[in-house]
């Protein structure tokens, strides 16, 4: 059906009967009546709306009070309406009115400009004249100028974010801007390279921002920097970052105080091709003690006199893993960090080496990012983010540590599976961490998880065709080709995920071991019991949870937890799955018993 731009009379309703909603949908350009973003819809308690996609309101002519819709029969628009009539019955509901001057004709208009226009054709002047329209200003209009543009009164009113352009030009010469704006060059930073930032100024933000506590611009802007999916950014009293396509950016004018900035993330080869060019830093090794000669911008290089101000002498220990100690730090800036001291020479020259050439690329919410490090003479250490909740061993097993209630829980394991689909299936190369277990997830300020560790990491080509040769990891979480000496790859974490994940629904230990004998395997335990019914799931739980808990939340992860430990690992899903399972976008089916 070609898309309806008009409406003389009845046609903006719903046929109850097919259950069939009447849209006025706009055209795409002046010359495309293809159907357009743009939409006006009847809704079912009386009220037409504009929507944007078929989702995202941005007018409405609020309700019917029996008379007419307060936003639309205005006083100066009643001249030439009357009537204005809603009908809802059982067979359909709309709404109509009626000219008042005999002589005139009325058309009401979804515009390609996204606003509803009533235009008039009366006798003593033969033409369409434009009376009236809402939204009243175009950058009222959600989204008008597309992702990644900026929405101005002047003219023209929708320009380029710098270092973005058209996608295609041929349909923004038309008017069409629903495409929006395209990168020149691709951002760098999932292929291990530097992003920066263009400033914006003056605007009102665009939507779908997430607030994070920060103690800084500077800060707001790292956390932006490690998180590649991050597009911009913003400080106000607080930090705001984007995740997605900016949309519903609008430059105010000089005048208007309310504006503010808005940092936008683009390559740094983009600026370096308009800009003076500044000296670059790289990473350089040398060829048989692997020395660090520079490195990436994004990490911080630290002396060794600052390492040991930072930790006060390394007088508070946090804790001590594979890799080695870990010491609480706080930088000259007030900055909270964790240190970690590799705990010998010859491990940690080859551990380091492998965590400053693959952590310092990596960025991702869920991952503790490597702040920097320190390199000087037989010194080496590497400074992470500092989690103030720690562990989550400590949370799920320490008698005295606070109680994570549900919906803090839930989280947890999305937020994992998040960070190692990340590993897995977005970075360069497949990376493998090896040893998936709750010491090894920390706790950020919100109880967001955040994976660490990767001393412990190889990379794998993505056919998996290189084989781990030393057996790694921790009891408990090994999956069964780590003894059989088959080939490992990522499907090692999936089974060490799917153990940590009956820990997380349990809050104890899945293996119970008396005079090094196993007693009872939680897992079989999980496995036996998905069939008999949700109701009996709950008994599975952390008794400190006292039954409250999403019944069905808890058991699509039983189910996932169940799939991921599967002996043959071709029937564990990958952690991308599982992220998707977790969410709910996808139903599975109830697992064999491992």
């Amino acid at each position: 059906m070609e898309p309806l731009n008009w409406a003389s009379s009845h046609q903006v309703g719903y046929n109850k009967l097919r259950n069939e909603k009447q849209v006025l949908t706009s055209w795409r350009s002046s010359e495309d009546p293809a159907l357009s973003l743009f939409s006006l819809e009847l809704q079912p308690n009386s009220s037409n709306i504009l929507l944007w996609n078929g989702s995202k309101l941005y007018w409405t002519t609020e309700l019917w009070d029996g008379k007419g819709f307060s936003l639309v029969l205005e006083k100066a628009l009643a001249h030439y309406i009357k009537n204005v009539t809603y009908v809802s019955n059982e067979n359909e509901s709309y709404f109509t009115y009626e000219s008042r001057i005999p002589t005139a004709l009325t058309r009401l208009v979804l515009d390609v400009t996204g606003q509803l226009k009533q235009f008039v054709w009366e006798k003593d002047f033969p033409t369409w004249s434009l009376f009236w329209a809402k939204p009243p200003q175009q950058c009222e209009v959600y989204a008008f100028c597309g992702p990644f543009s900026s929405c101005t009164q002047d003219v023209p009113i929708c320009t380029c974010i710098e270092g973005f352009e058209p996608r295609t030009l041929a349909d923004w010469e038309l008017g069409d801007h629903s495409d929006g704006r395209v990168r020149k060059i691709p951002l760098e930073c999932d292929n291990g390279g530097n992003d920066t930032f263009v400033l914006v100024t003056n605007i009102r933000f665009p939507v779908n921002s997430e607030a994070l506590t920060v103690g800084n611009i500077d800060e707001c802007q790292l956390v932006c920097l490690r998180n590649c999916s991050c597009t911009a950014y913003a400080y106000n009293n607080g930090c705001l970052i984007w995740g997605s396509a900016l949309l519903n950016v609008q430059k105010l004018p000089v005048d208007d105080m309310s504006g503010r900035d808005l940092h936008v993330r683009v390559a740094t080869s983009e600026l370096e091709a308009t800009r003076p060019k500044a000296k670059r830093r790289e990473t350089l090794w040398r060829a048989r003690d692997a020395t660090l000669k520079e490195v990436e911008d994004s990490l911080v290089v630290f002396k060794f006199r600052d390492i040991r101000n930072a930790t006060k002498n390394f007088s508070e220990k946090l804790g001590e893993g594979g890799f080695g100690s870990v010491f609480m730090g706080t930088l000259p800036n007030s900055t909270l960090v964790a240190v970690k001291l590799p705990k010998s020479l010859e491990q940690g020259e080859k551990q380091f080496c492998a965590e400053v050439s693959t952590i310092g690329m990596i960025q991702h919410i869920n991952l503790v990012h490597l702040h920097g490090f320190c390199k000087e003479g037989t010194q080496r250490f590497l400074v992470y983010d500092y989690m103030p909740n720690g562990s989550l061993e400590s949370h799920l097993f320490n008698k005295d540590s606070n109680v994570l209630d549900w919906k803090k829980r839930y989280k947890l394991p999305i937020g994992i599976a998040r960070a190692l689909a990340y590993l897995h299936e977005k970075c360069r190369d497949c990376i493998v961490h090896c040893d998936m277990k709750p010491d090894n997830i920390l706790l950020d300020g919100e109880y967001n998880p955040k994976v660490v560790d990767f001393g412990l990491a190889k990379l794998l080509r993505r056919d998996f065709s290189r084989i781990l040769t030393t057996v790694r990891g921790t009891r408990g979480y090994l999956a069964p080709e780590w003894i059989s000496g088959e080939a490992i790859t990522s499907k090692a974490d999936v089974f060490s995920y799917g153990m940590v994940l009956f820990e997380i629904i349990s809050g104890r230990r899945n293996i119970d071991i008396v005079n090094d004998e196993m007693v009872e395997y939680f897992a079989y335990r999980v496995a036996s019991k998905i069939n008999e019914g949700k109701e009996v799931l709950v008994t599975l739980l952390d008794t400190k949870l006292e039954g409250n808990a999403g019944v069905e939340e808890l058991t699509r992860a039983c189910k996932v937890a169940c799939w991921c430990i599967q002996d043959d690992e071709k029937d564990r899903p990958t952690m991308g799955q599982v992220v998707q399972v977790l969410e709910g976008f996808i139903e599975v089916d109830a697992p064999p018993i491992p």
